[in-house]
């Protein structure tokens, strides 16, 4: 029994049944968890209707086997929980505490109740709890940091159970059942020496067996690196070991003792691996990773990792093919160990390898999915072999598969504050990576996260044309989020620092998305005077396109606010524009919505004319929709104006279409989630 977690991801549903043979000892621990959970608890006992869901603690120190105590007992009892078992880890690997935020946007995510991205703490919590009520969930919340964060996570249904995982009590939520772990029994602790040495060297010495599990205290952790010592020396018996840690005790834990021997007897190159391997994200190791960290080969990386996980020095993570964890009751020590056979800047070394390698990685994963550039192709037949991706699906399937590990990448970056120039190529990788495959709003939720570790580079480093950029982003996410008003300072900030930067891009941008924030919050006047504002600028820069647009937006100002002259005016000039430059399409929706204008003034000839004229315009843009709904509008003039016959023709004109457009989309392969590209901060690929 080990202390090896099920879903190294850091969030999921548990639906594989477990290898019951690999799970040895806690029989007692398990009978008195299983009878907690049929216990009355004090507010049955009183009367009362329990209100929350109840919380099972397992209690135990690092290498005690909690973890794996925990998910035994979740696959004995899941069958009572039909509506699924979510797990969430509410510590990284170096005991750093998880934001409650984070951990419920996770669990939503799991649940296919995806929350909005930026959403405040109170709100994520609250959307946790309303997707659970009515549900009968067994939530497992591993490596708790305290008790305001299971408390914050545990839904209001009495229904659901909850089994938290942590090294101390969780003083402060009401009847708690805890369960406090010490080392193995005898028996159990020999049989997890046996599954790595054999039976045979155990049978011929029993007592040096014994010796060696009582030397090891019984700690599951403890007892698998000492097999994983014997089983690298077949010849080796077990009174060699047991004797080894008998004359050179050391100090620390006992874990920290076998592992420094495991070390110890390492190569040099190994155990170099192994010790770095503490830098990795989230405790997620992968052949790459490794050979970056260790400056070496991938192939001997990949080889030297299946090493580690034959001598449980690593966890396979999951499924997924050479994907590994380092073991959390390791993570501290090997971060020790690191820092005493290393110097800082060689550790600063590994970590800028590891970033470089990562940022290739998401260039090669972005690259792939634009098969139509000849540039990218170019830039991929540039990149060693080993860098390449088969297929957009395996690329899309490696960034799932490393996200938790991409996101905390980014993190420990910002956070480290010596690599931001890696650090800031990383996060527009990963922006572009995501949104490629994934799609603006499928990947809002980590954009959102990425673009504040984005701001707080900028603001740190005083780069004020990255800190523009990162507040538009943000800000639009807002606008798409409802939350308007956060939305316009944020875009109000962005004006400030593309004035500091000198940046006309980001401050024309900035004026517009101001405009539309005030468009969405009622205040057409201020709107109007916003885009034109933009209007004025990018006049001034000669940029006739995007004028055309924004007299466009400025025309939509004035209709919302019922100044139809003034409308018209600026529609006008928007049609003028988009016809001088040739843009079909929206030649066709600014003469669409001009003769909307024209109907709201009073002008019904007119308007007649103008969508007519809009009508061929859409055709041939190929816009069937706008044709559809333009015929629909038609159809709506000639009812008010006496000619049912006529309208009855526009109206199975667009009838037609419409039923066509559907057809078409049904049988059309499926597109892309989003072509939409968010912007990020500039960074070269």
């Amino acid at each position: 029994m080990t202390d090896q977690a099920v879903d190294p991801g850091g969030v999921g549903l548990l639906r594989d049944a477990p290898d019951e043979g690999r799970f040895l000892g806690r029989k007692r621990e398990l009978k008195e968890l299983r009878a907690d959970i049929e216990r009355a608890g004090l507010d049955t006992l009183s009367g009362r209707k329990a209100p929350r869901a109840r919380v099972l603690l397992i209690a135990g120190g690092p290498g005690s086997g909690r973890t794996s105590l925990a998910v035994a007992l979740v696959h004995q009892v899941a069958g009572d929980y039909p509506d699924g078992v979510l797990r969430v880890r509410l510590s990284e690997p170096d005991g750093t505490r998880v934001p409650v935020g984070r951990a419920a946007r996770e669990l939503l995510d799991a649940l296919e109740t995806p929350a909005p991205a930026g959403a405040a703490e109170d709100e994520l919590g609250e959307a946790l709890r309303t997707a659970l009520n009515g549900r009968r969930v067994l939530l497992l919340l591993d490596d708790a940091a305290d008790a305001e964060q299971v408390d914050a996570l545990l839904p209001d249904n009495p229904d659901c159970l909850a089994v938290a995982v942590s090294s101390g009590p969780l003083t402060g939520i009401a009847d708690v059942r805890p369960c406090t772990l010490g080392g193995l029994d005898t028996k159990s602790a020999v049989e997890v020496l046996s599954r790595f040495t054999g039976s045979v060297r155990v049978t011929v010495d029993p007592r040096a067996a014994e010796r060696l599990a009582e030397q090891c205290q019984g700690q599951p952790a403890a007892l698998v690196l000492a097999g994983g010592w014997l089983a690298a020396r077949p010849q080796a018996a077990v009174a060699d070991l047991a004797r080894q840690l008998h004359t050179d005790p050391g100090r620390g834990t006992v874990v920290s003792r076998v592992l420094r021997l495991v070390h110890a007897s390492l190569p040099a190159s190994a155990a170099r691996t192994l010790r770095l391997l503490s830098l990795a994200p989230a405790g997620l190791v992968d052949p790459h990773t490794a050979a970056a960290l260790a400056g070496c080969s991938v192939e001997s990386a990949r080889a030297t990792l299946d090493r580690f996980v034959a001598h449980g020095l690593l966890h396979p993570a999951g499924s997924a093919p050479s994907q590994y964890e380092v073991p959390r009751c390791l993570h501290p020590l090997l971060a020790a160990l690191a820092e005493e056979h290393e110097r800082p800047a060689e550790l600063q070394l590994a970590r800028a390898r590891m970033l470089e390698r990562t940022v290739r990685l998401l260039q090669s994963c972005r690259a792939i999915t634009e098969t139509d550039s000849a540039k990218a192709r170019e830039k991929l037949l540039e990149m060693p072999r080993s860098l390449r991706f088969p297929s957009p699906r395996a690329a899309a399937d490696w960034l799932r598969l490393r996200r938790p590990a991409l996101l905390a990448s980014a993190r420990l970056a910002v956070a480290d504050g010596e690599l931001d120039t890696l650090a800031r190529r990383l996060m527009s990788q990963l922006v572009r990576a995501m949104v490629a495959h994934f799609g603006t709003q499928a990947a809002a939720s980590d954009l959102y996260d990425v673009h504040g570790l984005v701001l707080d580079v900028a603001e740190r480093r005083n780069l004020p044309r990255e800190r523009a950029a990162a507040l538009l982003n943000l800000g639009d996410l807002d606008a798409r989020t409802g939350r308007t008003g956060d939305a316009l300072a944020r875009y109000r900030a962005a004006l400030d620092a593309g004035r500091e930067a000198n940046d006309p891009y980001a401050t024309g941008r900035a004026m517009e998305s101001v405009g539309g924030a005030h468009l969405e919050l009622g205040d057409y006047d201020r709107a109007a005077d916003w885009f034109g504002r933009a209007l004025a600028e990018r006049l001034a820069r000669g940029e006739r396109e995007e004028a055309a647009r924004l007299y466009g937006r400025i025309g939509a100002a004035h209709t919302y606010a019922g100044r139809y002259g003034e409308a018209l005016r600026d529609w006008r000039a928007a049609v003028a524009g988009h016809r001088r430059y040739g843009d079909v399409a929206a030649q066709a929706r600014a003469l669409s919505e001009l003769a909307r204008v024209q109907e709201y003034a009073g002008r019904p000839d007119e308007s007649l004319r103008t969508c007519r004229e809009a009508v061929e315009w859409a055709r041939r843009a190929e816009d069937t929709r706008l044709q559809a709904a333009l015929h629909l509008r038609l159809a709506d003039s000639f009812e008010r104006g006496g000619d049912p016959a006529s309208a009855a023709l526009h109206r199975d004109t667009a009838g037609r279409m419409l039923a066509e457009e559907d057809q078409d989309e049904e049988s059309a392969p499926e597109p892309g989630a989003n072509t939409c590209e968010i912007r990020s901060t500039p960074a070269e690929d």
